[in-house]
């Protein structure tokens, strides 16, 4: 069965790119069976951190894509100098400067080559790979010993990272066989890269590259995912939104890219709009209650106490209207707000009328809403008639009522809303209304 690892290094947080490498051995991984490794390399001790580690797990946890099995590189550095030195005892390294470095075979006909299984037949000449570090002159292994080490004992078969690695790839296939270890599988996925084609930074753009950027906009971790998976990537037919289980049943290491893969961004928006898309194609797709239950933190983040039960009734009137869990505490803060925010009379004022009938039409809706039953079917029934008998178009009627009771023209259907606010608040706030008319 297949053995494949993600290998971060804990010198800062899960940047986007990392994380598609993960999505992409773990779906390899699902799709065949197989085992799914994180191997946590810490071996440049100047550089891990405590928090960058924690930011890592962070980040993972979020995606909800466990592994099945954990390694720290720095439990295991006996491991790596037990290689390095076996290698050196069969003359294939040599001491130089208290470091230990492999002895590149210098005969220029000697070629590596290996099948990339994203960028095809690779090959290079040994004369042109300088001698390299093993064993650093205090002992610690560089990142080529303990990553080579480690793969050889975890029985990685099958190795997917960035297409930035690839270069490393022929001195590590010489450490392979310096170890008398079977090659694994290489695959190089392309980069991911600005809009003016630099690569990714965390120096240079910052939070837009950092999983929890993310999760704290209130995406999806699926939504995301699906959204990572597509750039580079692609299924074989035109499909955008995929659950879980159709990723894994249609990925495949044939169906990426060469290409680096672009996130559109700019300055004043740092997410890409096809993963605002998906996102808001994944919400849409949601059962209300899981909806519901994710919006919760969100609304609660942003000031408002928010009962389940109101927020259930709520949810379907705004599921179609936001993009972001985040987008709940704008579209929906008139449903949970004591007082709604100040806004302009003259919103009050219907189409083709005037003040004078802005008020009329409030307090003819505010004696309505005072005797009727409060259920959207019963509520609209008695505005429409009221309208009618009024003389004034229903949308006339319509929009002063709307505004009064969520302070803005654009708002979920009136009936469900008027409903879910209860009379009490519906009449309060059309008082609050008709005292803003001249």
């Amino acid at each position: 069965m297949p053995r494949l690892r993600f290998a971060p290094s804990p010198t800062g947080f899960l940047h986007i790119g990392g994380a598609r490498t993960y999505i992409f051995n773990w779906l390899y991984a699902r799709r065949h069976g197989g085992t799914m490794v994180l191997r946590i390399d810490d071996t440049d001790v100047a550089r891990s951190t405590q928090a960058s580690l924690e930011s890592i797990y962070e980040g993972l946890g979020w995606l909800d894509l466990g592994w099945d099995e954990e390694y720290r590189q720095s439990d295991r550095v006996d491991l790596h100098r037990q290689l390095a030195e076996a290698i050196l005892a069969k003359g294939l390294a040599y001491c130089d400067a208290a470091a230990v470095r492999f002895r590149v075979p210098r005969d220029p006909a000697r070629i590596i080559r290996f099948n990339d299984l994203v960028y095809g037949e690779q090959e290079k000449s040994t004369a042109d790979i300088e001698d390299f570090a093993l064993l650093r002159s205090d002992g610690t292994p560089t990142y080529h010993m303990a990553s080579c080490a480690d793969d050889i004992d975890l029985g990685i078969t099958h190795i997917v990272r960035g297409q930035d690695h690839l270069t490393n790839t022929f001195k590590h296939i010489l450490i392979f066989e310096a170890a008398g270890a079977p090659l694994p599988e290489f695959a190089h996925l392309p980069l991911l890269i600005a809009p003016d084609g630099s690569k990714l930074s965390k120096r240079r753009h910052g939070p837009v590259v950092s999983v929890t950027t993310y999760r704290d906009a209130g995406f999806l971790p699926h939504a995301f995912v699906n959204f990572l998976c597509l750039l580079g990537w692609s299924p074989k037919d035109d499909r955008e939104r995929m659950s879980r289980q159709e990723l894994i049943d249609a990925f495949s290491l044939e169906g990426i890219n060469r290409a680096n893969a672009v996130i559109n961004f700019r300055e004043d928006d740092p997410f890409d709009p096809k993963a605002v898309w998906l996102n808001a194609e994944h919400l849409r797709a949601l059962p209300v209650p899981d909806l519901a239950e994710r919006l919760l933190p969100h609304l609660r983040a942003a000031g408002f106490e928010v009962e389940r039960d109101k927020l259930l009734k709520v949810t379907p009137l705004i599921q179609e209207r936001i993009k972001t869990l985040r987008d709940a505490a704008a579209v929906a803060d008139f449903f949970f707000a004591g007082e709604l925010a100040p806004y302009d009379p003259a919103e009050l004022i219907p189409q083709k009328g005037d003040a004078a009938l802005a008020r009329a039409v409030l307090e003819r809706a505010r004696g309505v809403l005072a005797v009727t039953e409060f259920e959207r079917q019963a509520l609209e029934a008695a505005l429409r008639a009221a309208a009618g008998a009024s003389g004034v178009k229903a949308g006339q009627m319509f929009q002063p009522i709307r505004v009064a009771v969520c302070g803005r023209k654009a708002a979920p259907p009136l009936f469900e809303t008027l409903e879910v606010l209860g009379r009490e608040t519906c009449l309060k706030r059309i008082d609050h209304a008709i005292g803003k008319l001249p």
